[in-house]
């Protein structure tokens, strides 16, 4: 099948672009810097012309409210408008587990309409919702630091290796379309605060943390298990110390 993979030069997309190749797929990268641009449309009818499946795992480059729906909302017509005009049989999206149930977070409002635009386009799809990436510790980190303490919320998070989330992803590009939603997750629960001390410290990070109920995560509190996988989800083996234990050393700091 030929694929196309928008974002396909990101930390997920160049993956799945590996992952489809190696089985044999005629997986195709398609970012800005290849020419194909979904705000503009620049590039995306040349892009998937022929294609069988499209996999949107691209992101806005600027997080502010605005910003991001804009981005969400306008690359998301413009891939479903061009697939169906091209015959595309398949859509694949990659979204965040919990998206929905935190709704003072613009980054995920603007994923839960991404996610509506989809299932109600009449396209063929699959929605892949991930949990938070092992890769993502030292910028939540930084997010939430003043003063050289990181302090983050007291609810969960069950972190997943981005090779992890890749492989899910090129799987259900080569799968029959779902209609629906598969979430996926890491193999352990975890307080925020433990996840970020230990990913900090895997990055030679000493900074200080300090849990609280009171500390945003990314412009929306936490009550409990809203990051968190539910019933029926699919979960990766890959712990975060094995994750950690694959990266390069870092000298402490």
């Amino acid at each position: 099948m030929k694929i196309v993979v928008i974002g396909g030069t990101g930390l997920i997309g160049s993956r799945v672009v590996s992952a489809l190749a190696e089985h044999g797929h005629e997986a195709v990268a398609a970012s800005p810097n290849s020419g194909v641009n979904t705000l503009t449309g620049e590039g995306v009818a040349d892009a998937l012309a022929g294609a069988d499946v499209v996999v949107d795992v691209s992101n806005s480059p600027s997080f502010a409210d605005d910003d991001v729906m804009a981005f969400f909302t306008t690359s998301t017509r413009t891939l479903l408008d061009t697939e169906r005009a091209a015959g595309v049989g398949h859509h694949v999206a990659l979204s965040i587990v919990g998206a929905e149930l935190l709704p003072d977070s613009g980054y995920l409002r603007a994923k839960v309409a991404q996610e509506r635009l989809i299932a109600d386009s009449g396209q063929p799809y699959t929605i892949v919702r991930a949990t938070q990436f092992y890769e993502f510790a030292v910028r939540i980190a930084d997010e939430a630091t003043a003063d050289g303490v990181a302090r983050v919320s007291t609810g969960f998070m069950q972190p997943i290796a981005a090779a992890d989330v890749s492989a899910a992803v090129a799987r259900a590009a080569a799968s029959a379309p779902r209609n629906g939603t598969l979430e996926i997750g890491g193999p352990e629960k975890l307080p925020m605060a433990e996840f970020i001390r230990r990913g900090l410290a895997a990055h030679g990070d000493s900074r200080e943390v300090v849990a609280s109920p009171d500390s945003p995560y990314f412009g929306t509190l936490l009550h409990g298990d809203e990051l968190t996988p539910g019933p029926g989800a699919e979960l990766s083996t890959t712990s975060f110390d094995e994750w950690a234990a694959a990266q390069p050393a870092v000298p402490a700091r």
